[in-house]
């Protein structure tokens, strides 16, 4: 910690069924004050350790390319790589996310950022009682029967304890770190300077719809009422699932930067890969289904919890295996609209309906599409929707290693859109393109061998967008959740 007693280094990183989770979360305190809103000194301080870093290779590129020389970028990347390494949090997070988007920085940028890691240093004790007495009140530790003093996980935002309730539940406690909301800002603000680099190297992606997305996407991340919330939606959907465990929020325990839910006990999804095929297989039906495409009778298949689906560390295989569903704080609902636009290009590429394809890709919001960017869509396409288009059992990707899963792709569309683009992605597709190739990847590890295109083909079976959408309505409402953006009133 320094002087000041922030939690912050010099660099400006931060060290450091007993009761139904359909409570009402207005019953969740909000604590005795607000002393961390988005404030000036703090997003100062922290422009100060991004803004030099980050700036500094932006002004060296723009320099060679005024002067006519060749940018060094293997090397400028390893710059930026080295910056950002030392600062962990929001601004992290953010470029891990970049580095999974094809042609969203160049590719000696994704080579490095895709090494980094967005953990910070967990807070030490001492400085997590004034935090819980911050979010809770000095006697903080009288709420609890037990609470314990190491994390027991640390990422980008927050850290989680655990904790026993004095009715005997064994909890998870979420801890965010101090000062986030004006971290965030300030690394958002930074976040079109990684940006304008690209665009300085001749882009085949028109960026601003991406920034958008990030900037909500990582904003809704702070506000853990907002995940209690989406907590209880994916809870009343796999509420009769013995395959997806869903965990309780605790409100009386939660404000805006802490969240109490219970303990689900599992390991890790690796640990996993040597169990008999069945067992993966059942992990990987469940994982399936958890990602979205569930059934077409449940509003599951308009909302997916980003995280919890792209990091195996954050979904634990259980036994008899399924699957716990652990992080909801960076999610995507989308409007019926959209998944229609999911199951016409599904439809599309299994008939070879070039028609239904362009209408599925407009109805996404692509414009200005012509004959090559749309073969060149297709070749993503094909690949994300390739293992549902073909009526057998086989693994997610046949002869691929789980580390290069999607490069090949990646790498032709990489090149067609440089010849025939730029094409401005519609938002939707920053997290959906992540959440599909961390799940690929998921699967790859387990070797899981399925029909896939019978699990997609029953989830989308007698699928009405009409009653999609009033299904998705009447869960988004009962769980406290914002409808997705475009639903139709």
């Amino acid at each position: 910690m320094n002087e000041a007693g922030d939690g912050r280094g010099p660099n400006g990183s931060y060290m450091g069924k007993t009761r139904p989770c359909v409570k009402a979360l207005s019953d969740m305190t909000d604590g005795p004050s607000d002393r961390e809103k988005n404030r000036f000194t703090a997003r100062a301080a922290r422009y100060a350790s991004v803004g030099a870093n980050v700036g500094g290779v932006a002004a060296r590129i723009a320099g060679r390319r005024l002067f006519g020389l060749d940018p060094a970028r293997d090397k400028d990347a390893a710059s930026l790589a080295a910056a950002l390494g030392g600062l962990k949090g929001p601004i992290m997070k953010v470029a891990q996310l970049l580095a999974t988007i094809p042609e969203a920085l160049p590719a000696e940028y994704v080579a490095e950022l895709g090494q980094l890691q967005s953990q910070a240093p967990p807070m030490g004790w001492s400085f997590v009682r004034r935090r819980m007495a911050a979010e809770l009140g000095p006697d903080w530790e009288t709420k609890f029967a037990s609470f314990g003093h190491e994390a027991a996980a640390s990422a980008s935002l927050g850290q989680v304890h655990r904790a026993t309730a004095h009715d005997g539940r064994q909890l998870a406690v979420k801890l965010q770190y101090p000062d986030m909301q004006s971290a965030v800002e300030a690394d958002l603000a930074q976040l079109g300077v990684l940006f304008s680099i690209h665009r300085r190297m001749t882009p085949a992606i028109e960026t601003s719809e991406m920034l958008k997305e990030i900037t909500a996407r990582l904003r809704e991340e702070l506000d853990y009422e907002l995940e209690a919330k989406h907590t209880r939606l994916y809870s009343l959907i796999f509420q009769d699932d013995p395959l997806i465990r869903v965990p309780e929020i605790v409100p009386e325990l939660s404000t805006r930067r802490l969240l109490s839910m219970t303990w689900l006990d599992g390991k890790r999804l690796l640990d996993y890969t040597d169990r008999p095929l069945e067992e993966r297989n059942q992990i990987a039906r469940a994982m399936f289904r958890a990602g979205g495409t569930r059934s077409a009778n449940t509003a599951s298949f308009t909302a997916i919890p980003i995280s919890a689906i792209t990091r195996c560390s954050r979904m634990k295989a259980v036994r008899p295996p399924g699957i716990n569903l652990l992080d909801y704080g960076c999610m995507r609902t989308f409007a019926p609209k959209f998944i229609q636009g999911v199951v016409d290009l599904y439809h599309g590429l299994l008939r070879g309906d070039r028609a239904l394809i362009v209408h599925a890709y407009e109805t996404w919001g692509f414009t200005g599409l012509s004959n090559e960017l749309i073969d060149l869509l297709n070749i993503w396409a094909g690949f994300i929707y390739g293992p549902m288009l073909e009526d057998r059992v086989r693994t997610i990707a046949e002869d691929v290693r789980p580390g290069a899963y999607g490069r090949q792709e990646a790498f032709r569309v990489h090149q067609g859109l440089r010849e025939k683009g730029p094409v401005t992605v519609p938002r939707e597709f920053v997290f959906m393109d992540r959440a599909a190739i961390g799940l690929g990847g998921v699967f790859l590890h387990l070797d899981a061998k399925l029909n896939y295109h019978q699990l997609f083909e029953d989830a989308i079976a007698g699928s009405d967008m009409a009653d999609v959408a009033r299904r998705q309505r009447d869960a988004f409402v009962k769980a406290g959740v914002p409808l997705p953006e475009g639903t139709v009133p």
